[in-house]
């Protein structure tokens, strides 16, 4: 029983995470985010029952390790580049002043990007970004730290603010080869873990859910949504995005797909997310200097 109950507990979690109440402390939400690190209890479980010299506790050990690769197993899987992609979009929160704008522009050219959507931008920064990116996305549009830069022509653009002072999500239309595609370049509120308050989620999951509204409203067929979540899908804070809209990982993700901290990534909290547009590969790149990675996703028009 000593590895048989621990076992099963586990794999129990990692299955239905959904049971863990949010009360106190938004402890649900923190426990999504860091589902894929609950594995690491595995390898104890298996060296447990290889101490006992236990054949029911190394059986048991195996259900939450089966379950685990089923939920993850494409982390072991290596990274590839986006293949056979009628475009390709790029989202990085380039971390505020940790970045250089020049280098930063530099990079960003060298990924072929097609879309740029970029979060965190300092307003004082702001110009330098268009003066190093125009030349390669004559199509721009910028509301506060928010900024889209696109080969094709941007429409209706439009500030969202989805809670607090300034806003949260900027939308255009862009007029793609294959159609209009309504891009949305997103920094959802930050999330802190505290004493006081636990996992301090409430203005991001507010945001989140006005967002998704917005988004399912959207008149346009195609849409991507490139950004900073501040969250991991599986919190059941951004539930309601992860309704409406696919993640460009299902079937084209390999590797952990981690974005934050920039450093050593634990947790993927920068995303592409897609309506009526097919996901053909994508990865995470090198670290540019900001605390988040940036990500580059192929997608092709359906």
């Amino acid at each position: 029983m000593r590895i048989v109950l621990p076992a099963f507990l586990l794999a129990g979690l990692l299955a239905f995470p959904g049971v863990v109440p949010d009360a106190p402390g938004h402890i649900g939400s923190l426990v999504e985010t860091a589902l894929p690190w609950f594995g690491l209890g595995i390898p104890f479980l298996v060296l447990g029952a290889a101490l006992r010299r236990s054949r029911t506790g190394l059986a048991a050990a195996l259900v939450p390790a089966t379950v685990w690769a089923g939920l993850f197993g494409q982390a072991l899987l290596p990274e590839q580049a986006p293949a056979q992609a009628d475009v390709q979009v790029l989202t990085l929160n380039v971390g505020g002043d940790r970045t250089a704008p020049r280098e930063v522009a530099r990079q960003v050219i060298d990924t072929h990007a097609d879309v740029v959507a970029l979060e965190k931008v300092p307003r004082a920064a702001m110009k330098e970004y268009e003066k190093q990116l125009d030349a390669t996305y004559p199509h721009n549009a910028t509301r506060n730290t928010l900024g889209l830069w696109s080969r094709y022509p941007l429409t209706d653009v439009e500030a969202l603010h989805l809670g607090g002072a300034w806003p949260h999500a900027l939308r255009a239309v862009a007029r793609t080869p294959g159609g209009d595609t309504a891009v949305y370049a997103v920094r959802l509120p930050s999330v802190r873990v505290t004493p006081g308050k636990g996992f301090a989620v409430r203005d991001r999951d507010a945001s989140a859910a006005e967002l998704a509204e917005r988004v399912d409203a959207d008149p346009v067929r195609r849409v991507v949504l490139l950004g900073d979540l501040n969250g991991s899908l599986r919190d059941r804070g951004l539930a309601p995005l992860a309704r409406d809209l696919t993640d460009a990982r299902e079937g084209a993700g390999r590797g952990t797909g981690f974005t934050w901290p920039a450093a050593f990534p634990v947790v993927r909290i920068d995303h592409v997310l897609t309506r009526g547009l097919e996901a053909t590969g994508t990865r995470v790149l090198p670290d540019l200097g900001s605390d988040h990675r940036p990500v580059l996703t192929g997608l092709r028009f359906r």
